[in-house]
């Protein structure tokens, strides 16, 4: 009966529009009054889960990432990126792919990069002529890469998420060729639509204004390995590193580029502030969901479940991930992670599957779902700054979609794309 509370009104909750965090505090409230359990309990696993040190990477990661939009950095990212991909079939998609990796590695956040590379790069495709749903669909599919590549803010969650004892450099690390590899499907996909519909490529700058227009990017571009060189090395912490981030972009912002005035800086920091109060409540009240989830057994009685259709690890990997990609079509991504980690990762590990391997796995998942409604906040960024629909977007997304579920299963049935970094590095 305490499962049926829980999951019944959290899914009520859900259905009749309630933001996310409410759903899952309210449902652990209901279940906990129940049980009979003090109602501070509840409040004070909310607490717990926002607690922790290794989360203040988070809002400095945002606020690096809000820097760098409004100080011009993504916008000198994708002038290198258009100089070297440019001229490929439907140049402009691709430039969108590369330019959001480029950002992906600076930023960490899928959102950030859907609004800064869409806002920047649908206008621009729109005027050329791409239509734009092919615009919109690039830009939020490319964006997902952010969550792979370092410094991806949902690594950090899965480490805290997972009891604390992954490494977080071994994380960054796993994620950098599935986020190639993904980068490199997507840029596939962009040009064999673009080849069926007609798109233009730009002609060849030439090395000379690739290479100038690497000068300009790269103090950007050196940010991404002042962060993962740092990190790996063991120079300095994530949370240290994301602090080094802010300190970085505000300067590089200030006084190389020169395009960061007080008005920016004060949007920047009230945008970081209101994205973190909204990160932090879902933290925390998946938290305090997640802990009565373990109270009531759910991961023992997951295992069993699974263990009764099946002990072939091939096909429990098949159903986790169908599971996965079932649950983030209505689950925002901090909140599965921290209520799903706890409950699969026993799971998988009995049948042999690295934490790392897995940590993957579920942001990849995590982050597809992203993209899905009713609850894709990255699809719906990447709408809005498109001015399109969802659903002009979901009539041509599958080749997309496509592409990162076949990237999904390469990553889930060939561990080395995950560990074999991380094993090199140590």
């Amino acid at each position: 009966m305490e499962l049926w509370i829980l999951f019944g009104t959290f899914t009520v909750l859900m259905f009749i529009g309630t933001p996310i965090a409410f759903c899952l505090g309210l449902s652990a409230l209901a279940t906990a009054l129940y049980m009979d359990l003090p109602p501070l309990i509840v409040f004070q696993q909310i607490n717990t889960g926002m607690n922790a040190f290794s989360m203040m990477a988070i809002p400095f990661f945002i606020f690096a990432g809000d820097l760098m939009i409004r100080g011009g950095i993504a916008e000198k990212l994708i002038h290198f990126a258009a100089s070297l991909v440019g001229h490929l079939r439907g140049g402009l998609g691709q430039v969108n792919v590369v330019s959001a990796t480029l950002f992906g590695g600076i930023s960490g956040s899928a959102v950030a990069d859907a609004s800064a590379i869409g806002g920047l790069m649908i206008p621009q495709m729109a005027a050329r002529g791409y239509d734009r749903d092919y615009a919109v669909n690039v830009t939020v599919n490319a964006a997902i890469i952010a969550l792979l590549i370092p410094p991806s803010h949902n690594m950090i969650i899965y480490s805290i998420a997972a009891g604390g004892n992954l490494s977080v450099a071994d994380l960054f690390t796993a994620g950098i060729l599935p986020g190639l590899l993904l980068a490199a499907a997507l840029m596939v996909t962009a040009w064999w639509v673009a080849r069926r519909r007609g798109y233009p490529a730009d002609p060849f700058p030439g090395w000379r204004m690739v290479g100038w227009r690497l000068l300009v990017a790269s103090p950007g571009i050196l940010l991404i390995f002042i962060i993962f060189g740092g990190v790996r090395s063991g120079i300095f912490t994530a949370t240290e590193s994301s602090c080094i981030a802010v300190i970085y972009a505000f300067l590089i912002a200030l006084f190389v580029y020169r395009q960061l005035d007080l008005a920016g800086f004060r949007e920047a920091t009230y945008g970081a502030v209101r994205t973190t109060a909204m990160v932090l409540l879902v933290i925390g009240t998946a938290q305090a969901f997640g802990w009565l989830m373990a109270l009531l057994q759910v991961p023992a009685a997951t295992v069993k479940l699974l263990e009764s259709i099946t002990t072939n690890p091939t096909l429990i990997l098949l159903l986790v991930n169908v599971a996965l990609l079932f649950l983030g079509t209505f689950m925002d991504m901090a909140p599965m992670i921290i209520i799903l980690t706890p409950v699969l990762l026993p799971v998988v590990m009995k049948f042999g599957v690295d934490p790392v391997h897995f940590g993957v796995i579920l942001i990849l998942n995590a982050g597809i779902g992203l993209n899905t409604p009713p609850v894709g906040s990255v699809l719906f960024v990447g709408c809005a700054v498109g001015k399109i629909t969802i659903r002009e977007a979901m009539r041509t997304i599958w080749p997309f979609f496509g592409a990162s579920i076949a990237v999904l299963l390469l990553v889930t049935y060939i561990p080395g794309l995950s560990l074999w970094l991380p094993a090199l590095f140590r």
